[in-house]
């Protein structure tokens, strides 16, 4: 209810939306386009927010489209990060996934990366890699550990989250933590077994299993 007006917001729209005009048959694009340079901290800002894209582009001036609810960033026709468009000012929205090639570099950054803090508030990061985490690090020592995990994190680029998910809990069941085997789990995990196809009149060529038996006959006599 607006102040000084007897029906409610919602009671007006109504009466008013039959005089409305329909809404145009092509969609139209009403984000803005700006230009922002990356920072070293691989972050453009925009109104005063700092949203992160991947850290190659360190240096390098992109193109921006501000949406009302979204912010995406591009090099040339290529979209490199998106992002919830945040509220307010003068915070960071930054997402692991654009520096993990810089934390395999340097793996004890990242305990107390920003980044990190942010993955586990959104719930990116969940609990099933924490325990990996901790495994391969109890394991293998903290900056190996670390860099098993990374591994594991850029395999979320190619393979669904939840048969990696699915995967580092079975690693860290079993102890067989080698990301390389964890990712070839999620792989298995992710692809549809394959049907048995009835070979139907093939089966005439079945056989018995043969046998070597026959091969003892070779054995009489061997000691003269």
């Amino acid at each position: 209810m607006i102040s000084g007006r007897p029906v409610t917001v919602a009671a007006a729209f109504a009466a008013e939306a039959p005089t409305l005009m329909p809404l145009p048959d092509e969609p139209f694009d009403c984000a803005r386009l700006l230009s922002a340079r990356v920072d070293a901290k691989a972050r453009v800002s925009v109104r005063q927010i700092n949203y992160s894209v991947p850290a190659r582009f360190a240096g390098r001036r992109l193109a921006v489209r501000l949406g009302a609810s979204t912010v995406e960033v591009l090099d040339g026709a290529t979209v490199v990060a998106r992002h919830d468009r945040g509220v307010g000012r003068f915070f960071d929205v930054l997402a692991l996934d654009h520096y993990l090639e810089v934390l395999k570099t340097k793996p004890g950054a990242l305990p107390g990366a920003t980044a990190l803090a942010q993955a586990r508030r959104s719930g990116v990061f969940t609990s099933s890699h924490q325990s990996y985490w901790d495994a391969a690090r109890a394991a293998k020592g903290d900056t190996t550990g670390t860099r098993w995990l990374i591994e594991v994190l850029l395999a979320h680029r190619a393979h669904p989250t939840q048969a990696l998910i699915a995967a580092m809990d079975r690693a860290v069941a079993t102890g067989a933590l080698d990301p390389h085997l964890v990712i070839i789990d999620a792989r298995r995990g992710a692809t549809p077994i394959a049907p048995v196809v009835p070979i139907g009149a093939l089966a005439r060529y079945d056989r018995p299993t043969p046998t070597l038996l026959d091969y003892d006959d070779l054995l009489t006599g061997s000691g003269t």
